[in-house]
């Protein structure tokens, strides 16, 4: 990890094309200003671990969950006691 020292208005350059600008210092806050291309993601690292949290906990969903889901799909199973449809007359 490269460690840089910087101050207010003073800036970072990144692989040519992504820029790094520190806009403000408040305690123990740091606020960067980001100026980068649109193909370029940034995403703040708790939001991403939050999201990679969930997707781990909906793959891992067990049996159940996945019939609940497929009920909502295709309705629930046909059991034989329901008595048979009639078409509607108008």
């Amino acid at each position: 990890m490269l460690v840089l020292s910087r101050r207010v208005g003073e800036q970072l350059v990144i692989g040519g094309d992504i820029v790094l600008t520190v806009i403000e210092v408040r305690g123990d806050g740091v606020r960067l200003g980001i100026d980068a291309p649109r193909s370029v993601r940034i995403h703040r690292a708790e939001v991403l671990d939050a999201v990679r949290s969930a997707n781990a906990e909906a793959a891992a969903a067990d049996e159940g969950t996945a019939t609940a889901l497929r009920q909502l799909l295709t309705g629930p199973p046909a059991t034989g006691d329901e008595p048979a449809s009639t078409p509607s007359q108008d």
